[in-house]
C-alpha cells in the first residue's frame, strides 16, 4: 500500500515523539513492503507564532489531501496563563476536527501486565480493565454559541438528532465487534441535551439486539471507572463529558504516555497520543513515545492492516518487558532510557522480526 501521511508535530514534546512515531512507521512499511510519503505541517502555538493561526489553511489542505494524519500535541503555557488571549493553540485542534469532519474520538483504555503496579488503582481492580471510550468531537459546548464579558459568560451545549445518531451508531458498531456491551453516558436527570441523547439511544438500541445497552449518569460513570473499570466494554458520550472521562480513563494504565487515540468521521482520520504537549519536558528527551507509537498501530489497523498493527503492539510490550522505558514508567534502579532510545529500540525490534 502507498501511504500519504500528514505529520503535525505541534508544540512542546510533540516534535520529539513525532520523530519516533515516523521512525516506527518507516520500520513497519519497510518490513511489509509499503511505501510512505510524508508532508509536514504546522499547528498549535508553533503555527500561531509563525502565521498567527493555530490551524492555517495550508495545514488543512495538507491534511485533507492525505490518507491519514499523524498528530502529536498542541499547547503552550504562555496561552494557558492568559485568559484574555483571543487565539489559542487548542483552537487549532478544534478547527482540525471540525474542518475534517472528525466527529468520533476513539480512545482505548487498556492495561499492561508489566505496569499494573504503576496504576493508581489496586492491581485486583485494574488488571482486567479493557474498554473503549467513544467521544463525540464536533458538537456540544466546545462548538456552541459562546459569550464572555467581565460579569457574565456562557457556553451553549447544543446537539442535533443527526449528530447524536451518527456517534451512537459508531458506539453500537464497536460494541458488536467486542463484548457486545454499550454504556451510554449522559446527565439526563438535569440536562435537556442529555435527555435527547438518551431518547435517541433507546430508539436505536432495538436495532442492535445482541448488544446489552445500559445508561449511566456521568458522575456515576466517573466513580464506576475507578471502582470497577472492568465493568465497561464500550462507552459513548458527548464532547465535554468525553473529554473528562477519557482523561480519567487514561491514568488507569499508569501513565498518560501509554495510550493512543483515533479521530474519525467524514474526512482524513487523525491518530494521536492522548497526552498534551508537556512543555516543561521539551528538549529533555524524557517524554514517553509509546502513545505516539501505538497511534501508528491504530493507523495501520484503521486500514485493516492488522498484522502491521500487531507487530507494533508486540514491540511495545517487548520494550516494557525488557525495561526499555522512559523515566515515568521505569522500574526502580532500571537503566535510563530517553524518548529517542525507546523509539529506536522499538524500531530496531521491528526490523529484526
Amino acid at each position: 500500500m502507498n501511504f500519504n501521511i500528514a505529520v503535525l508535530p505541534g508544540d512542546g514534546i510533540g516534535p520529539e515523539i513525532s520523530v519516533q512515531g515516523v521512525n516506527v512507521m518507516n520500520a513497519v512499511c519497510n518490513k511489509f513492503s509499503h511505501s510512505v510519503n510524508y508532508k509536514y505541517a504546522i499547528c498549535g502555538a508553533d503555527a500561531i507564532d509563525k502565521v498567527g493561526d493555530p490551524f492555517p489553511e495550508e495545514t488543512f489542505e495538507i491534511c485533507n489531501e492525505a490518507d491519514a494524519v499523524l498528530f502529536s500535541a498542541v499547547g503552550d503555557p504562555k496561552f494557558d496563563n492568559n485568559p484574555t488571549a483571543k487565539v489559542r493553540p487548542e483552537q487549532g485542534l478544534l478547527a482540525m476536527r471540525k474542518k475534517l469532519g472528525l466527529f468520533a474520538n476513539i480512545r482505548p483504555v487498556e492495561t499492561f501486565k508489566s505496569l499494573l503496579y504503576k496504576s493508581p488503582l489496586k492491581e485486583e481492580i485494574v488488571k482486567d480493565a479493557d474498554f473503549i471510550c467513544i467521544r463525540e468531537l464536533t458538537g456540544g459546548m466546545y462548538f456552541g454559541e459562546k459569550y464572555q464579558d467581565n460579569d457574565k459568560a456562557y457556553d451553549t451545549n447544543m446537539y442535533t438528532r443527526p449528530e447524536i445518531e451518527r456517534i451512537l451508531k459508531v458506539g453500537f458498531e464497536y460494541a458488536m465487534k467486542r463484548r457486545k456491551h454499550l454504556t451510554v453516558v449522559d446527565k439526563a436527570n438535569v440536562l435537556a441535551s442529555s435527555r435527547l441523547w438518551r431518547q435517541i439511544a433507546q430508539e436505536m438500541a432495538p436495532s442492535y439486539p445482541e448488544v446489552t445497552t445500559d445508561y449511566m449518569y456521568v458522575d456515576n460513570a466517573a466513580m464506576r471507572m475507578i471502582q470497577e473499570p472492568a465493568f465497561f466494554d464500550v462507552m459513548v458520550t458527548e464532547n465535554t463529558f468525553g473529554d473528562i472521562l477519557t482523561d480519567e480513563g487514561s491514568v488507569i494504565s499508569g501513565s498518560m504516555g501509554l495510550l493512543p487515540s483515533a479521530s474519525t468521521g467524514e474526512g482524513t482520520p487523525v491518530f494521536e497520543p492522548i497526552h498534551g504537549s508537556w512543555p516543561q519536558a521539551k528538549g529533555l528527551n524524557i517524554a514517553n513515545p509509546l502513545a505516539q507509537i501505538l497511534s501508528v498501530a491504530m493507523l495501520f489497523e484503521y486500514f485493516n492492516l492488522k498484522e502491521e498493527g500487531t507487530i507494533i503492539r508486540k514491540a511495545v510490550n517487548a520494550s516494557l518487558d525488557e525495561n526499555v522505558r522512559t523515566p515515568d514508567i521505569q522500574v526502580e534502579g532500571g537503566k535510563k532510557y530517553g524518548t529517542k532510545e525507546v523509539g529506536e529500540w522499538i524500531a530496531d525490534y521491528i526490523n529484526k522480526q
